[in-house]
């Protein structure tokens, strides 16, 4: 009966060990499924903050954790900090796990890289645009494209409409606000009408212009009437003020 029994222990100790390593390992993946959830959800989140400064419209994001590793144990929930998340195509974020004596003594400290992609609702040419060419509301459209590498695309079409392109642009190209500029509204040698408000009076007399200027540019002007140059700023297309006004007189 004995030999019975010793056989039968035989027979169920490789069985009880290898259900031992199979929870262990169970228990190991799920704790990096575990840590991969929460270091995509903290990126998730890092990038929608960043989004929303950016004015971004409708951001989405696609997040994976490009170097997963497995963690040793922690008595303790894990803590995530974002390291450096400047490039969302390569984000870093530390785990780090506690102990009762802080942070320095059996605690540890990994880290991890997260590449992720954001897409968003953003402005781009509905046609080819000439390089100085003032934007108008048929030249923008609005689509959802991918702004992973760019940091000043424009979200909406009104934002671009009115701006000048610095360059030429290809139709179908994203709007950044690095190619556009404010128009000129006052060119270098054209006329130009010098006005000036106080309260209910109004002075204009003509001028020209010695500098080009966008809105609310200084330019220098000379007055056709007496020949003297003065500072001035821009405040309408061919249309300039002097730059110290009296509050007063502001419209």
């Amino acid at each position: 009966m004995s030999e019975v029994r010793r056989a039968t222990s035989a027979l169920f100790m490789p069985l009880t060990a290898a259900a031992l390593i199979s929870l262990a390992g169970g228990n190991t993946n799920a704790a990096e499924t575990s840590i991969t959830t929460r270091l995509e959800q903290a990126a998730r989140e890092q990038l929608a903050r960043q989004a929303e400064t950016a004015g971004l419209a409708e951001p989405q994001f696609t997040v994976n954790v490009a170097t997963p590793r497995a963690a040793p144990p922690c008595a303790k929930p894990v803590n995530i900090e974002a390291v450096d998340t400047r490039t969302p195509a390569r984000m870093r974020f530390a785990v780090l796990c506690p102990d009762a004596g802080g942070w320095r003594s059996s605690g540890w400290r990994y880290e991890y890289v997260l590449r992720a992609s954001v897409s968003a609702l953003v402005a781009v040419t509905a046609a080819p645009v000439a390089a100085g060419q003032m934007l108008t509301a048929q030249d923008v459209t609005l689509e959802r494209r991918d702004v992973t590498t760019l940091s000043d695309a424009i979200s909406s079409a009104d934002a671009a409409t009115g701006q000048a392109s610095r360059r030429s642009l290809r139709a179908g190209e994203v709007l950044r606000q690095a190619q556009l500029s404010a128009p000129l509204l006052v060119k270098r040698g054209e006329p130009v009408v010098m006005l000036a408000r106080f309260e209910a009076i109004e002075i204009s007399t003509s001028g020209e212009a010695l500098d080009a200027g966008a809105f609310n540019a200084l330019v220098r002007v000379r007055n056709l009437a007496n020949g003297r140059v003065v500072r001035m700023r821009v405040i309408a297309a061919g249309t300039v003020e002097p730059v110290e006004i009296p509050r007063s007189a502001q419209p």
